[in-house]
C-alpha cells in the first residue's frame, strides 16, 4: 500500500514539474533545470521500480540517449546554418529543449518518444500558423504529445 502511495506522490510531483516547465517556456522561452532534473529522476525511478510501468530501465536509457543525440544534432545543424547567414541569430533549439527530449525518452522509450515528437511538431506548427509567431515554445507541445503518447502506449501494450 505504501509502495503505491509513494508512486502516486512521485507522479503528482512529475505533473507539477511538467506544468512549471510548460509555463516557464511559454512565458520566458526557457526551461529551468530546477524542474527538469527532478522530472528526469522521477522517470528513471518509474522505469526501474514501478510495477505498472511498461518501460524498463534499459529502454529508458536508450530512449534518453537517442532523444538527446537526435535533438543535439538537429540543434547543431540549425545553429551552424543560421550562423553562416546571420552571426547574431539565436539558435532555434536550446539546451533545455534537448534535455527535455532526453527526459521524454526516459519516460516513453523510443516508440513513445517518436509519437510524442510527431504530435509536438504538428501541434506546434499549427499553433505557430495560428499565432503567426517567429518563436515556438516547444515544451508545452512536447509535454502534451508525451502525455498522449503515454496514454496511447498504455492502452496498446
Amino acid at each position: 500500500m505504501i509502495y503505491y502511495i509513494f508512486f502516486i506522490a512521485l507522479l503528482i510531483t512529475a505533473i507539477w514539474c511538467a506544468w512549471n516547465i510548460s509555463v516557464a517556456d511559454l512565458r520566458r522561452r526557457i526551461i529551468p533545470d530546477v524542474y527538469l532534473w527532478p522530472l528526469m529522476l522521477i522517470g528513471l525511478i518509474f522505469a526501474t521500480w514501478s510495477p505498472v510501468w511498461h518501460i524498463g530501465p534499459r529502454l529508458a536509457v536508450v530512449g534518453a540517449a537517442f532523444g538527446y543525440a537526435m535533438a543535439a544534432i538537429i540543434g547543431f545543424i540549425y545553429d551552424t546554418r543560421m550562423r553562416k547567414k546571420n552571426p547574431d541569430a539565436i539558435a532555434p533549439i536550446g539546451m533545455g529543449d534537448i534535455k527535455l527530449i532526453a527526459t521524454g525518452g526516459i519516460w516513453l522509450g523510443l516508440t513513445g518518444l517518436s509519437v510524442a515528437l510527431i504530435i509536438a511538431c504538428i501541434s506546434g506548427g499549427i499553433w505557430a500558423r495560428y499565432k503567426k509567431q517567429k518563436y515556438i515554445p516547444f515544451a508545452p507541445f512536447f509535454i502534451i504529445g508525451g502525455i498522449l503518447a503515454l496514454i496511447g502506449l498504455w492502452f496498446l501494450l
